[in-house]
């Protein structure tokens, strides 16, 4: 695994080894001192083009945790504001000696584009409505650490689907894990072609949330991503929310202890009711904390595994 771009780059089993790397990460969390020295001397930068909280942070704390020297670049701090191209700056960036880029980007494929221009490792952390690599592979290790094997669970992923870079990584992952999926979402937010896609990946699709939530081992609510939106889906938020939001009615409609996860940020009363994000089986935060160990563990492999195995 040169770099992380896309789900389609890494294998079943070295998505189990990914996991098994960041089951030991997950310790690191506990302890007082939170420092490994995997990446001591390696310099990792965050460049995000768009707006992150919990992505941006948690590779920056993934980075420090490892020891590696996180630099932070936003598209308001950086050139590309006075008219600078994206090859001009990620070649600027990466000219600096820098061994890993961790890039999320408003247009689709854009780290794809950038790994052909640079030596650095790229971790694609989001490119337009193309993929988000890193949070299909939290969400999936969340779920394990709940269901045990994945292997013929049932997932059912809720929402924006259109819109959505979460939901086409995660129907890729899960369905290499053994997961049967279905997608949920009103005849709007439903991705053109996706019948063709749904056949050839193997994951079903529907437009009656109450059908299949009795049968569901986890579910996942996407966000409404109103600012990708140029108006019309939805009449309303209300009507989203009849049709399509896991309200306190459709909480018990699941199966008891199934797990409820959100890739953040919510909007509370729009997909999602509060009573169903503070629920007890709601592993929202716990995706969180899944996120950072992730993430130590993909910048761990990539920047560290190959020279460590080599020198063991």
């Amino acid at each position: 695994m040169r770099n992380l771009l896309s789900i389609d780059d890494v294998s079943a089993e070295e998505i189990q080894t990914i996991f098994a790397t960041a089951a030991d990460m997950h310790d690191v969390q506990s302890r007082e001192v939170k420092k490994l020295p995997a990446l001591r001397g390696r310099t990792v930068v965050n460049l995000f083009f768009e707006d992150s909280t919990r992505t941006r942070s948690s590779f920056e704390i993934a980075g420090k945790w490892l020891s590696a020297d996180v630099i932070n670049i936003s598209a308001k701090g950086s050139s590309t504001s006075k008219g600078e191209s994206l090859r001009d700056t990620v070649q600027t960036v990466c000219a600096m000696g820098v061994d890993g880029l961790v890039m999320r980007h408003s247009a689709s494929g854009a780290a794809h584009q950038v790994a052909g221009w640079v030596d650095a490792v790229v971790v694609n952390a989001g490119d337009g409505m193309h993929e988000h690599p890193t949070q299909a592979l939290l969400d999936a290790y969340t779920l394990q650490r709940h269901l045990g094997s994945l292997e013929g669970r049932h997932v059912v992923i809720v929402g924006d689907l259109t819109h959505s870079r979460v939901f086409r990584s995660n129907v890729l992952c899960l369905s290499k894990l053994g997961a049967r999926v279905t997608v949920v979402a009103p005849p709007t937010l439903m991705p053109s072609g996706i019948a063709s896609w749904s056949e050839a990946a193997g994951f079903e699709t529907s437009y009656d949330l109450d059908e299949v939530l009795p049968t569901a081992d986890a579910v996942m609510m996407l966000r409404v991503q109103r600012e990708r939106m140029a108006g019309g889906y939805f009449p309303s938020p209300r009507e989203y929310t009849v049709g399509y939001g896991l309200t306190r009615d459709r909480l018990a409609l699941l199966k008891p202890d199934v797990p409820i996860c959100h890739p953040g940020p919510m909007n509370r009363g729009l997909e999602i009711a509060a009573d169903a994000a503070d629920a007890a089986q709601s592993v929202v935060l716990e995706q969180v904390s899944s996120g950072l160990a992730v993430r130590m563990a993909v910048l761990y492999h990539l920047l560290a595994g190959e020279s460590e195995e080599g020198g063991a």
